[in-house]
């Protein structure tokens, strides 16, 4: 991996209260405190858990905070929604946006994800960027077009500056919480393609997601332009997600 440090990140999606997030930060963080410092790590709480997470992690700086969303608005009558200023009170450095499961009940489109996208860049946190195509578009032969029209459709319209801060993760969707792995080589071959599709992307962390497990992990990072994961499932156990990050970064 050439590409800056690896980055793993743990999505918990709905899951965990604030009281599970401080217990699992009580026992993640000596684990993590184990991994070898280069190596970036953050967590991506529920909504409500985020303050109670970001006291548990004040002691230590070794594990980052995450959100899994966010308002493209600063402020307002937008009932449910959150703003990065909220985020920012939590010192959240890591946003995560167009996951499949939101594209998908939630209708979020390309436009709306880029608006987050800018948004998250202006309030100077780092956007996590997912893409992935479903199995029908896998097996029609069009993923690589599907996945770099979403890139294209959020963040084609970015400075290179701006464009260079990104994080992308591909995450296709028939891999997500189903136990079926994309293999390594296509997932490089998808990594490479995204890399490729601009000069900026040359130095960004491109994350593989999908039903990474501790077993599996290491054959994903070292692939030349995977750098890291989105952990969904296997991130939610501190035990299991510091073993899938110990045992990537030592293959």
């Amino acid at each position: 991996m050439s590409h800056g440090a690896p980055l793993f990140v743990g999505n918990w999606k709905m899951n965990k209260n604030a009281s599970q997030t401080r217990s699992f930060i009580e026992a993640f963080v000596p684990l993590a405190d184990a991994i070898p410092p280069h190596i970036r790590i953050a967590i991506a709480p529920p909504f409500t858990a985020l303050g109670s997470a970001a006291a548990a992690l004040s002691p230590s700086r070794r594990v980052a905070l995450a959100a899994q969303n966010v308002s493209e608005f600063p402020e307002g009558a937008y009932t449910g929604e959150i703003a990065v200023s909220m985020l920012a009170e939590f010192d959240v450095a890591y946003v995560i946006l167009g996951h499949s499961e939101r594209r998908l009940y939630q209708r979020e489109s390309d436009a709306e994800i880029g608006a987050k996208v800018r948004a998250t860049l202006a309030a100077g946190m780092t956007p996590i960027l997912a893409v992935g195509e479903s199995l029908a578009v896998r097996e029609e032969g069009h993923a690589v077009a599907h996945v770099l029209a979403q890139i294209d459709g959020a963040v084609g319209a970015l400075d290179d500056e701006s464009a260079a801060q990104l994080v992308i993760a591909y995450e296709p969707v028939w891999a997500i919480g189903t136990g079926k792995n994309c293999d390594c080589e296509r997932a490089q071959e998808m990594a490479l393609a995204i890399r490729q599709r601009r000069s900026a992307f040359a130095e960004i962390p491109i994350l593989y997601g999908g039903s990474m497990k501790p077993e599996n992990a290491a054959a994903y990072v070292r692939m030349p332009d995977i750098d890291g994961g989105l952990v969904g499932g296997a991130s939610l156990d501190p035990r299991s997600f510091a073993d899938l990050i110990a045992g990537a970064v030592a293959a």
